[in-house]
This record gives C-alpha cells, structure tokens and sequence, in this order.
C-alpha cells in the first residue's frame, strides 16, 4: 500500500511547469527581467545546427538578478500582458555585475 502512495503523491502534486535557462539581458524594469533563450537545432534540409534565440519576459521579486546572470525561469499564470514566467533560480552570476559592484561601492566611499 504504501508503495502505491509513493508512486501517486508526484502525479497529484501538479503538472510540471516548463522550464529554460537564459541569459538576463536587461533588468530596467521594475520586477521584470528580460531572459533571452538560446535555442540549437538542426535544419530540416540542410542538417546544419541553427541557432535561434527567444526572449521571455519573467517576473524577479527581489529584484535580485543582473545583467549577464544565467538563470533558470519557470512558466506561470499570466502576470502581465507580456510576463508569463518567473524567475526560479540564479545559476551562475555574471563576473560583469560584480565589477560594477565593486565601482559602485568605491564610488560612495570617495563620496562620504
């Protein structure tokens, strides 16, 4: 019996929300983060690998990601006309946004 219960409890806990990973590519609004997808698959014809790229609008209540992080963002109920994802998880930060941590904090040290 309870081996059946087991098998059952993923199943009733929810369909699987779709998931990608992306690159933030802008972060100027408030909440939202702009997440471009890159996407590698071969030509029907031709057998080449093409590269296409998809940008998806996802909801950061912390507004904690930057530009250039490498995040995971997982589809939502509508949020806005545009938004439809959130962010899950940041998987790798950007070395970019740590360069402008640093001159931001120097910046208001020389100012005090």
């Amino acid at each position: 019996m309870a081996t059946t219960e087991a098998a059952q409890a993923p199943a009733t806990a929810g369909a699987r929300r779709n998931e990608k990973v992306g690159q933030v590519v802008s972060t100027k609004m408030q909440k939202t983060i702009v997440v471009e997808v890159e996407m590698r698959k071969a030509h029907a014809k031709y057998k080449r690998i093409v590269r296409s790229t998809k940008k998806f609008y996802a909801h950061d209540e912390q507004s904690s990601a930057r530009m250039g992080d490498v995040v995971r963002i997982r589809e939502t109920r509508p949020l806005s006309k545009l938004k439809r994802w959130s962010l899950e998880e940041i998987v790798r930060r950007s070395s970019l946004g740590q360069i402008e941590d640093a001159a931001v904090k120097t910046a208001s040290k020389a100012a005090n």
